[in-house]
């Protein structure tokens, strides 16, 4: 690492920006820069006290902004790391290719592939029961459904949490009740059953994550998620699957392909 004066600058004493916040200030720049790179350890407390001529409560205070933005994060008795960049791509327009389901293939696996990384599922619920007024409302009115609930991992690290909801007229006796249900997942089996999936209708906002959540997938201090709701369409035109997905924010980009007419 190039010496600390050739990276970060000093701080303006006629400013009227905390110094805590100008060290974050400077700090951050040299993350956007490339200066400090993904997985790189920062400079330690000692360092940047040494550096800017302040305390240490100083610097920690600095590194805890850095932390709630999700741009580092710390390990004990190491130190403040770069925080990786999101490592999986979300290809909306090829993720739900039926040359995948073909090959055997779950979306998650395909982009697994392509990020390089080892996919895992683990906490794997499936039962029957009572539909929410949402998820009813979204599968035309039924009143039970089949909930298929599962985490995600790559290469151990939990990424996501999804449950799959199906009416159980199509679901209830299939393979798709099974935890594993084969080869290309619950879309290729629909497709087996007769409901040829024509489109999909997804919705997308970001949020802070609960407790849970942030339990679950092992966030780190001010990472948000991603909560995507997704619908799958028959060809007759009926909902044949409800998908409430929740992702780590720092694991994932989503891409998009959009006509210009």
């Amino acid at each position: 690492m190039a010496s600390l004066p050739s990276i970060l600058g000093g701080l303006d004493p006629t400013s009227d920006r905390a110094v805590f916040r100008q060290i974050a200030d400077q700090l951050r720049e040299a993350i956007d820069r490339g200066r400090f790179k993904e997985g790189e350890k920062l400079p330690s407390e000692a360092e940047l006290v040494e550096h800017y001529g302040v305390s240490r409560m100083t610097v920690r205070n600095s590194f805890s902004i850095l932390q709630g933005e999700g741009l580092v994060h710390a390990e004990h008795g190491r130190g403040v790391f770069v925080r990786p960049r999101p490592p999986v791509r979300r290809l909306a327009s090829d993720r739900f290719a039926r040359r995948h389901r073909e090959q055997g293939k779950s979306a998650f696996i395909v982009e697994a592939d392509a990020a390089g990384s080892h996919p895992t599922v683990d906490s794997l619920e499936v039962k029957e029961e009572k539909a929410s007024q949402d998820i009813s409302t979204r599968l035309g009115s039924v009143r039970r459904v089949l909930a298929r609930r599962r985490r995600y991992l790559l290469d151990g690290r939990p990424v996501e949490l999804a449950t799959s909801y199906l009416p159980l007229d199509i679901a209830r006796g299939t393979q798709i009740a099974e935890p594993n249900p084969g080869p290309g997942g619950i879309y290729a089996r629909l497709e087996e059953l007769g409901h040829q999936l024509d489109h999909f209708e997804e919705e997308i906002r970001a949020r802070m994550p609960s407790p849970s959540e942030v339990k679950t997938l092992q966030l780190a201090s001010g990472v948000p998620v991603i909560h995507l709701i997704r619908t799958a369409f028959d060809t007759a035109g009926r909902a044949v699957e409800v998908c409430d997905t929740v992702m780590a924010a720092d694991a994932y980009v989503l891409s998009y392909q959009l006509p210009a007419t």
